[in-house]
């Protein structure tokens, strides 16, 4: 059962804490959240095509309610996978699941990293199972964007090796969402593209059904595995 949430204006940015609000659209944008799982979700906006996506949410307008996505995110996050894996990177294989413009792939790259991205947005030409399997998977700020999770997770179990890593973030709504109170979480941001809000027992069940075992080094940050691979072992604490 997944009754109706709350409903905001779909400018509704994440740069709004901040006091940078944009001038209300108009159109309302309805999450639904579930009542099992604490799953948050705008199935109006799930629904939209590619063209729709790309010519309301992730055009040039986008690094206005975003702007650390061009390269202060990406350059961070190949710090931190680098700061965690790096002295393993001679044997593991690496992808970037919704890596945008490829600036973290590319920057581990030359650090000696057998790296590569894929955008589903951007790379509409690739066929991702065509892309093989690697060790260490990463879907940064990817899980809050996702029309429909299940392709996701359905991506992610196929690139990545049974005895692989997933390294993934995205905001967890614990203690953020209940029936009648409004939505005013930050992170529930139509503009921004955020329309799929895990809550931490919907990314384990959500994990679950493709048999991964979830464990977070933050509220933010997460990781995923059937199995600890050895390299990984001194960071995956399961629940």
């Amino acid at each position: 059962m997944a009754p109706l949430l709350d409903a905001v204006d779909f400018n509704k940015s994440c740069e709004d804490h901040k006091g940078k609000r944009l001038p209300p659209s108009g159109m309302p944008v309805r999450y639904y959240l579930c009542l099992n799982c604490g799953f948050c979700f705008a199935p109006e906006i799930q629904a939209w095509s590619r063209e729709q996506f790309a010519a309301s949410i992730y055009n040039d307008d986008y690094k206005s309610v975003d702007p650390d996505y061009v390269s202060v995110r990406p350059l961070a996050n190949a710090r931190f996978v680098d700061e965690m894996f790096g002295g393993s990177r001679q044997q593991l294989r690496h992808l970037d699941y919704g890596g945008g413009s490829g600036l973290l792939s590319a920057t581990l790259k030359a650090q000696g990293w057998d790296s590569a991205s894929y955008d589903p947005f951007v790379d509409v030409a690739t066929n991702v199972r065509d892309l093989g399997t690697y060790d260490l998977v990463t879907a940064f700020e990817v899980f809050e964007h996702v029309p429909d999770v299940q392709v996701l997770l359905e991506d992610l179990d196929g690139l990545c090796r049974p005895d692989g890593l997933i390294l993934f973030s995205t905001l967890l709504s614990d203690r953020q969402l209940a029936l009648g109170r409004k939505l005013t979480w930050w992170y529930a941001s139509p503009r921004n593209g955020h329309i799929s809000l895990f809550s931490t027992e919907s990314l384990s069940r959500w994990m679950a059904g493709k048999g991964l075992r979830v464990g977070s080094l933050s509220a933010g940050t997460h990781l995923a595995s059937r199995i600890v691979p050895p390299w990984a072992a001194h960071l995956f604490a399961p629940q």
